[in-house]
C-alpha cells in the first residue's frame, strides 16, 4: 500500500506560479512511477505529467508542456509539480497518483494509488 498526500494548492492570478507537493508513505517510493492528474468541475480526470522512478525526465500533456515541471526526491519520498505561467483553464483539483513499473502512462486506470487532491484556482 502507498498513501499519497498532496499540498500546495491555492488561489493565484493568471501568469503566476504554484508548486504542488505529493508526499508518499508506505511501500518503497522508489519502486513507483508517479503522476499528476487534474479534474475540473464537470469534466473527466485528465493526465498532466508523470515521471518514472529512475528518470529525471517527465512526460507532459501538451497543454502544460513548457509551463509545468515534474520532479521527485526519492530521499524525501516526495514528488513535485512546479506550475508556471498559470492560466484560468488550469483551474482544477490536482491529484497525485502512483503505479508500479517504469512506463509513464497517461490513463487513470493505469494508476493504483491516489491522493485526495488539492484545489488550484487561477483567476483572470
Amino acid at each position: 500500500q502507498v498513501q499519497l498526500v498532496e499540498s500546495g494548492g491555492g488561489l493565484v492570478q493568471a501568469g503566476g506560479s504554484l508548486r504542488l507537493s505529493c508526499a508518499a508513505s508506505g511501500r518503497t517510493f522508489n519502486d513507483y512511477t508517479m503522476g499528476w492528474f487534474r479534474q475540473a468541475p464537470g469534466k473527466e480526470r485528465d493526465f498532466v505529467a508523470a515521471i518514472s522512478w529512475r528518470s529525471t525526465n517527465g512526460d507532459y500533456a501538451d497543454s502544460v508542456k513548457g509551463r509545468f515541471t515534474i520532479s521527485r526526491d526519492n530521499a524525501k519520498n516526495t514528488m513535485y509539480l512546479q506550475m508556471n505561467i498559470l492560466k484560468p483553464e488550469d483551474t482544477a483539483v490536482y491529484y497525485c497518483a502512483a503505479r508500479s513499473g517504469l512506463a509513464t502512462l497517461r490513463m487513470t486506470s493505469n494508476y493504483d494509488y491516489w491522493g485526495q487532491g488539492t484545489q488550484v484556482t487561477v483567476s483572470s
